[in-house]
């Protein structure tokens, strides 16, 4: 079997400069790294990750938490994270937490006991016991897609900021609500609509709260009063979204527009209208917060909110890592923006102008760098 001492005879380089190239323990020039390289390569050479990690206390794997991996918009943000993991030789152990603030807990306890470097988690509403284990223990922590209190100094990339509350430091990267939210419900009032009707999200996460808040701006900017009764929580499931936007198309005065507020509660909420012998756009307007891949190829084409899902998951990789190279340095809420992404179920014909500083169609473009715009796409 290779040995590193073979490794090092093959480079002509110490034992100790293959460690440091294998673990990234010190710098070692372009040259001798490639040679070392070269001769693992040559050699068929193998590292063995058990007793590196011991010399290293590192295992250069990561824990990711997410709920219902099956969702699209899920399923894009851990392409985004592998993509990330597996550039810089990490690998990754994931979990769902199907949203249950005690199943949580204990999945950061499995993935802790399984001594992952740092873990990227998508909380659920109530974090608090997930949080007191995290903090207790010190895991390295990103949290992605919402967003829960951040410790007094953090600082944050985007406008929205949270109040000083967990006592250890983490970060954070998700995407604008309120602003893309009320574009969808400021486009359907200039559509004309005046009952707009909101199927959202679980109540407690910081996505529902932000898309509500979003949703409430909208109906201000276009002079349209807030009225309670067509707000319903969906639960971010289609299921629940299903039965919730039964219960709006019951009302005295149903809504003639609805905006669902993620693509889960889009399919729940276009089953209720088709039981119905609703058709959309013409007996009800709809737009979605969440585009997907398939939104495009329904009759008609869903008018969507595109998240940069990917680039979620990349950057959450982005950020565990500098916390691990710098662990006291202050966290991060890191805000990337959405696209609308312009189409048919809003009541617009195929070819009619788009709302003003929209995409038209399609996939929208690559988001910028919230941090410097003149960057380009985040990668």
């Amino acid at each position: 079997m290779t040995t590193m001492v073979d490794v090092a005879q093959r480079a002509g380089v110490s034992i100790a400069t293959v460690s440091h190239v294998l673990n990234d323990t010190r710098p070692v020039r372009p040259a001798t790294r490639q040679a070392v390289l070269d001769a693992m390569d040559a050699l068929g050479y193998t590292p063995n990750g058990l007793a590196r990690s011991l010399v290293t206390s590192r295992t250069r794997s990561v824990g990711l938490a997410v709920s219902a991996i099956s969702n699209p918009y899920f399923t894009e943000i851990l392409q985004g994270v592998e993509a990330g993991a597996l550039e810089h030789g990490y690998g990754l152990l994931i979990a769902d937490p199907h949203d249950d603030p005690v199943h949580e807990r204990k999945v950061a306890q499995l993935l802790h006991e399984r001594r992952v470097d740092g873990m990227i988690i998508a909380p659920s509403a109530n974090p608090g016991e997930l949080l007191a284990y995290l903090g207790k223990h010190d895991v390295p922590t990103v949290f992605l897609d919402r967003l829960v209190d951040t410790p007094a100094d953090t600082v944050s990339d985007g406008p929205s900021g949270t109040a000083p509350a967990a006592s250890f430091r983490f970060d954070q990267v998700c995407t604008e609500n309120a602003e893309p939210m009320a574009q969808l419900v400021t486009h359907l009032a200039e559509l004309g609509h005046r009952r707009i009707g909101l199927v959202a999200g679980l109540p407690g996460l910081s996505t529902t709260t932000e898309r509500i808040t979003g949703y409430r701006h909208g109906l201000a900017n276009a002079g349209l009063p807030y009225d309670e009764r067509l707000v319903a929580h969906g639960d971010s499931q289609s299921g629940a979204a299903e039965r919730t936007t039964g219960a709006l198309l019951s009302l005295a005065a149903p809504p003639t527009a609805l905006v669902t507020g993620n693509n889960a509660m889009t399919i729940g909420a276009l089953r209720a209208l088709r039981e119905r012998g609703l058709s959309v756009p013409a007996d009800m307007a709809l737009c979605c917060f969440d585009d997907f891949s398939w939104a495009d190829l329904f009759t008609p084409r869903l008018t969507a909110i595109s998240q940069p899902s990917k680039e979620i998951g990349a950057r959450a990789l982005q950020l565990l890592l500098e916390r691990l190279a710098s662990p006291s340095r202050p966290g991060r809420t890191v805000r990337l923006p959405a696209a609308l992404v312009h189409r048919t179920s809003c009541g617009c014909p195929e070819k009619a102008g788009r709302p003003k500083g929209h995409a038209t169609s399609g996939r929208p473009e690559s988001p910028k760098n919230p941090e410097n715009p003149e960057k380009g796409p985040v990668s």
